[in-house]
């Protein structure tokens, strides 16, 4: 049996000096963040009694503390061997902090609770959320307030400061016996926390030059040596360099010359000077209109060194075209948070789709109990969700993300009676932000987004005898309808079994009240594309299976490219997709479907490349379609692309150039990251391409590849470019380490930092990849 030391019991001097340097560390973090002396800050480093609530049954009192790194959370547990790590949580894995009954969980087990001492804490992983119930309205006020500032100061800190927060978090963690000093094995400790493998003479090396006072320990001004030989970019000061003097400065002018020869900035001249004044932290330079090192880095890490165009961060496309002319971001069974078998339903997954940019979520329609719509997935054992509740997440969310159009997708299966509830749940919980009836008379074309804004639209059924939604209606009470229903195509035995005892009908009675809420997106099964002596009303729109949009695609491009000239399409996943997983949306873009639904809670490249297509024009949920697949004369086809001119075709070269803060994957203390990074182009078939670079050993905190790669690219204003870093495993898979998407059309040229994603698609704090852009035109 192995005998475990016990460490010496403090004396009580010692346990207060220790609280004294931990208050130290929290006032010094506090004033990193701009919250110095802030009094809710200082109520969370103090810590409270919350009550944490699961249930109706399991509601119990845990206390909840700051760390002084002002970064992580500590949760009191009660289980039995739990981890310290399972009792931690970053305050960056918050996505939002809601007050009052604004969860499931808060409206379902905490309603006799007063809304002033509620509060919730929304992860951004799939984490269930935290509900919480403070003992008054002044603490509930602390914690909210708090965590809002603490969010929002992280945020707004550079690259530079978020590096230095997390490298002293990282020396403190190491410090082990807290005595503000660093041992040679403490220093060892540390580089593996930070990610990087150092054979013992490396590290020694580091320690003795760093250890001037020869104490064998290294403290004060001997860290602060560590820390900045630990940053050192030799990469970056070597490009200061060739445009600095030998006193360390780049004037004005060879800023300028640097922006335009290099970073392919027209506007150079004006945004010298400007970057000069926002990022040089040295003051002598900024009088002097110059720039320093540490100015140059800290330019090359914000926004404006970012390889995406930051000028399309904002809506910039125009917006007063008719809506079938976008590509739309589209959810599929948007209330499922996991699989389309067995999983859960619920609100939440509304509200994430809405703040990830979505503008056109799927409510699937049965009838529940006393006499309210459920919405679930139909033959399944997906748990079930009020309607009502998802019409008033919807008009909660639907505008927070983007002004413009959200569209509602029925599959309804319910009772005329039910039907009835489902038109009154959208008439009086939504009001006017329901279009019920066409907008400035347009009765020849879809509105514009620009119309459209703050305006939710119904897809749905239409009365047959109310053919023409655009020109008033009749009084038909209800009659049959063709019926759609993609549950029946899961490709599940017992599913299979459900809809044979059923009996499917192809018909469904439709109530007057429920089609009346469709205006412009009426549901038709597709029969074939427009014959041109007889074309079909354009508000009407067809649903189709992945499958047969990809057929579609094949075998008739430019057919499926001017049918969505002038009609909407959704495309949906196969059938046998019950694991929830997705279809790469690009070939269906490359001929203009508009609405290509995916499954948003399943992470993956799939999910990548499309929020990165959509992350273009402002991340307002629209994207313009490029010229050749709007024009009604366009002869465009993705399988062929040499007969016609689709743009330019350029030469992409992609020098990756080196990584930093890359994060742990194995969170054990001696695994360290072999990382390698691999381009992908996501486009036309002729396009789809991937390259990568050599494996880097033992190093995810600094990793350096200089290696340079060139691609083709045919058809620019389709193209997508993907960059994704995994840690190599010679035995299994590569685990992910993190990616990020954009359109080529938003690739800016230069020196440029790309600040990497999680497999959710949220931003890592620090980490990113420093490459070379440039793009020629082809001969």
């Amino acid at each position: 049996m192995q005998c475990i030391r016990r460490q010496p019991k403090r004396t009580v001097s010692q346990e207060n000096i220790l609280l004294e340097q931990s208050r130290r560390v929290a006032a010094l973090n506090g004033i990193r963040l701009g919250l110095k002396d802030d009094k809710d800050l200082k109520f969370l480093l103090k810590g409270s009694q919350l009550l944490k609530v699961k249930s109706s049954s399991w509601r119990k009192e845990r206390f909840y503390k700051l760390q002084e790194d002002c970064k992580t959370i500590w949760q009191e547990s009660k289980k039995v061997l739990r981890s310290p790590e399972s009792q931690i949580f970053s305050i960056e894995d918050i996505r939002d902090v809601r007050s009052g009954h604004k969860t499931e969980g808060m409206e379902k087990y905490a309603k006799d609770v007063p809304e002033y001492r509620c509060f919730s804490i929304i992860f951004k992983d799939q984490r269930k959320n935290l509900d919480l119930i403070a003992s008054s309205e002044d603490d509930a006020n602390h914690w909210i307030a708090g965590l809002g500032k603490i969010i929002a100061h992280s945020n707004s800190m550079n690259q530079k400061q978020k590096l230095q927060h997390w490298i002293h978090t990282c020396l403190r963690k190491a410090d082990k016996n807290k005595d503000n000093k660093m041992s040679l094995k403490e220093l060892k400790d540390f580089l593996k926390e930070v990610n990087i493998e150092v054979d013992d003479y490396h590290a020694k090396k580091i320690f003795q030059h760093c250890d001037k006072s020869k104490t064998e320990a290294l403290e004060d001004d001997e860290i602060e040596e560590f820390y900045k030989i630990l940053t050192e970019r030799k990469e970056i000061d070597s490009i200061f360099q060739t445009y600095s003097d030998p006193e360390g400065f780049m004037s004005c002018q060879n800023l300028v010359r640097f922006l335009y020869e290099i970073q392919q900035e027209e506007d150079a001249v004006v945004a010298a000077p400007a970057l000069i004044q926002r990022y040089e932290p040295n003051e002598r330079a900024k009088r002097g209109n110059a720039m320093t090192k540490d100015g140059f880095l800290m330019y090359l890490l914000s926004d404006e060194g970012n390889i995406f165009n930051p000028s399309h961060r904002k809506v910039y496309q125009d917006m007063t075209q008719p809506l079938s002319h976008y590509l739309v971001s589209s959810s599929h069974n948007t209330y499922l948070m996991e699989d389309q078998i067995t999983g859960p339903s619920s609100t939440e997954a509304y509200i994430r789709a809405l703040t990830k940019g979505c503008r056109c979520v799927e409510l699937d329609c049965w009838d529940g109990p006393n006499s309210e719509p459920v919405i679930y997935h139909g033959y399944t054992l997906t748990s079930k969700i009020l309607f009502s509740d998802v019409i008033k997440a919807i008009k909660n969310y639907a505008f927070k993300t983007s002004p413009y159009p959200v569209i509602i997708s029925l599959e309804n299966h319910c009772s005329v009676d039910q039907q009835k509830v489902m038109a009154q749940h959208m008439t009086t919980i939504l009001q006017d932000m329901l279009l019920v009836a066409p907008v400035d008379g347009n009765k020849s074309q879809f509105p514009s987004p620009e119309q459209l804004k703050g305006k939710i639209l119904v897809k749905g059924k239409k009365l047959s005898r109310q053919e023409d939604p655009i020109n008033g209606n009749n009084n038909l009470e209800a009659e049959d309808v063709s019926d759609e229903d993609e549950a029946a195509e899961i490709e599940d035995e017992s599913v299979k079994t459900k809809v044979e005892q059923k009996g499917k009908s192809d018909t469904l009675k439709l109530a007057k009240e429920l089609s009346d809420t469709v205006v412009y997106c009426k549901s038709v099964h597709f029969e074939g594309f427009d014959d041109p002596n007889h074309p079909r009303a354009f508000y009407e729109m067809s649903s189709f299976s992945e499958s047969k949009a990809l057929k579609l695609a094949q075998e008739s491009g430019t057919s499926f490219i001017h049918h969505n000239i002038r009609h909407l399409s959704r495309i949906y996943p196969a059938g046998w997709r019950t694991d929830s997983s997705n279809y790469s949306p690009v070939d269906l873009w490359n001929v203009g479907c508009q609405i290509v639904a995916l499954n948003f809670q399943t992470a993956g490249t799939e999910m990548d490349v499309y929020q990165g297509r959509f992350q273009d024009n402002g991340f307002s949920g629209y994207v313009l379609k490029p010229e050749f697949l709007r024009d009604e004369q366009t002869k465009f086809n993705p399988k062929s692309t040499t007969e016609g001119t689709w743009g330019t075709k350029k030469k992409l070269l992609i020098k990756i150039i080196s990584g930093q803060q890359l994060p742990k994957v194995n969170k054990s203390k001696n695994s360290i990251v072999d990382p390698k990074v691999t381009i992908e182009i996501h486009g036309v078939q002729q396009d789809n391409n991937k390259k990568q670079t050599k494996v880097i050993e033992n190093n995810g905190f600094s990793p350096n590849w200089n290696e340079e790669f060139t691609f083709d690219i045919e058809i620019p204003a389709l193209a997508l470019v993907r960059f994704v870093v995994e840690d190599f495993d010679m035995s299994t898979k590569n685990d992910f380490i993190g990616q990020y998407t954009l359109p080529f059309t938003s690739l800016k040229q230069g020196y440029r930092h790309i600040h990497l994603l999680t497999k959710n698609g949220d931003p890592y704090s620090s980490s990113t990849l420093f490459v070379y852009i440039n793009i020629q035109d082809c001969d």
